[in-house]
């Protein structure tokens, strides 16, 4: 398994991580059997995985408890991610959650804490209806004192932050805390941070951790009609507002876009010879930038096709044949990733 640097944080993690929302069962993902979880993280311990990513609101707390169950024994050889979520940083509810989700992974230190979402009303009005906590979240400033204190103590070894753009970026450095790594959208459908995201992370020794590679299994070929998506599962831009599950963004989407783009990439994995999970995730692990590519497992099986996707070495010219194939995707839904909200109200700058 090839490692990567997280930024400048002096941290290696493996180009392909696990996602870890799916742990412990819920109603995004459905029921997830402990057996399989414990199976699939020894696994992928063994082919030289080591970073794993949760947070406290994945199921309410059980995706972190069910991972911490799983690495029992285990801990010293996973460099795991929580985060933290926006509604929840006040100072000292910002300390209790990031001790209870300490009790929960069963540890004494998380390798990196981050900040869920950018702190602004329109980020926490997504983690809760509190009107108090909507109308005046704390500071960024306050915010990152207090996650500068959990790392004086010990209690997390690196801060993060995770859907941060340019702008905000700006103002957390400001604040004096060094950041390791900003966790985003990528995929071949999910291109935004391309154009100045990335750059500015790299400029500034900030590592990217790439989620939803798979585009929530619409890169992975089992859909031959985006009306064969669960409507959970089409909440984003990407799609009509009128499809998705408590859809916020109220735009158009791209589905003409998406729909010819999955065609192209279909007949190129098919030309190719390799199934279209391995093609998608494999260019997405391709991008230098990205430190490393999270993806959800839930059976060894699973864990055995996305490890292909790792170890396949795509070319540059299959690269720029799938970057041509979805460039009116990105085209179509701008340089903004923030992906569920209308990008007149987006959450991330």
């Amino acid at each position: 398994m090839r490692m990567r640097n997280l930024g400048s944080s002096g941290l290696k993690v493996s180009v392909l991580g696990m996602g870890c929302w799916q742990y412990g069962g819920g109603k995004y993902w459905g029921d997830q059997n402990q057996n399989d979880v414990d199976e699939v993280v020894h696994k992928a311990l063994d082919m030289g995985i080591n970073y794993f990513d949760t947070a406290e609101v994945y199921n309410d707390g059980e995706s972190e408890r069910s991972l911490g169950s799983a690495l029992k024994g285990r801990r010293h050889e996973a460099v795991i991610g929580s985060k933290i979520s926006t509604s929840n940083v006040h100072k000292a509810r910002l300390k209790k959650h990031c001790e209870d989700s300490l009790r929960r992974l069963q540890t004494d230190y998380i390798d990196v804490y981050m900040l869920h979402w950018p702190v602004n009303p329109i980020s926490v009005k997504h983690f809760t209806t509190d009107p108090a906590l909507i109308a005046v979240p704390p500071s960024v400033e306050d915010v990152f004192e207090t996650l500068l204190e959990l790392k004086r103590d010990g209690k997390i070894r690196h801060i993060g932050i995770s859907n941060h753009g340019v702008l905000q970026m700006r103002e957390v450095l400001q604040t004096g805390a060094v950041v390791a790594a900003n966790e985003l959208a990528y995929s071949l459908l999910s291109r935004a941070i391309e154009t100045e995201v990335l750059p500015y992370c790299k400029e500034q020794g900030i590592g990217i951790i790439g989620y939803m590679p798979m585009q929530q299994g619409l890169l992975s070929g089992k859909y031959t009609s985006l009306d064969e998506l669960k409507p959970m599962q089409a909440r984003s831009r990407h799609f009509h507002y009128s499809r998705g599950e408590g859809t916020r963004h109220g735009e158009e989407g791209a589905e003409a876009e998406v729909t010819e783009a999955l065609r192209q990439i279909r007949e190129l994995a098919i030309e190719l010879d390799i199934q279209m999970t391995v093609l998608s995730l494999a260019w997405a692990i391709a991008n230098e930038g990205i430190s490393t590519t999270i993806v959800g497992s839930r059976n060894v099986q699973q864990l055995e096709m996305n490890i292909q996707a790792a170890e396949y070495q795509i070319t540059p010219d299959v690269v720029e044949r799938l970057n041509r194939i979805t460039n009116p995707v990105l085209h179509k839904l701008g340089t903004n990733p923030d992906y569920y909200e209308n990008r007149q109200n987006s959450r991330m700058y």
